[in-house]
């Protein structure tokens, strides 16, 4: 199964004159596997202007599983935000990257995103497709 971050919806919904291209053919790819994603995403993209029923449309248009998170992903993804503030990282905001990268390393999934460097340096087990 393959996990897509919300960057890689984000690029598609609203046609990223930079990333669409990319995460376009990577999402048509992954469609000869499971496609799946979780309730952070799933909330994440009702924040980019894309609330409503179409979001719901669009990804059941590419056969898009949403998944619930299970205690064992709350707890990886503690662990990798407490190391992470240790690292002396400050940003705000990050909390759902770290659910998104420890649902996949819980769950064995691939991840589909652009932007790997947090998941590779926090979750490096994850079978990363990314740019």
């Amino acid at each position: 199964m393959i996990l897509v971050d919300t960057n890689v919806f984000v690029d598609v919904i609203h046609e990223d004159p930079i990333w669409l291209d990319w995460s376009l053919r990577e999402l048509i790819k992954a469609q000869n596997q499971q496609i799946v994603t979780n309730f952070v995403v799933y909330a994440e993209l009702h924040t980019h202007n894309t609330a409503g029923p179409h979001i719901d449309a669009f990804l059941q248009k590419l056969g898009v599983q949403v998944l619930d998170l299970t205690r064992t992903t709350a707890q990886l993804a503690a662990q990798a935000f407490r190391s992470y503030r240790q690292r002396g990282g400050t940003k705000n905001g990050v909390l759902p990257d770290f659910f998104i990268g420890a649902h996949a390393q819980a769950e064995g999934y691939r991840l589909l995103t652009r932007d790997a460097g947090r998941y590779r340096r926090y979750f490096p087990d994850i079978d990363l497709i990314s740019p």
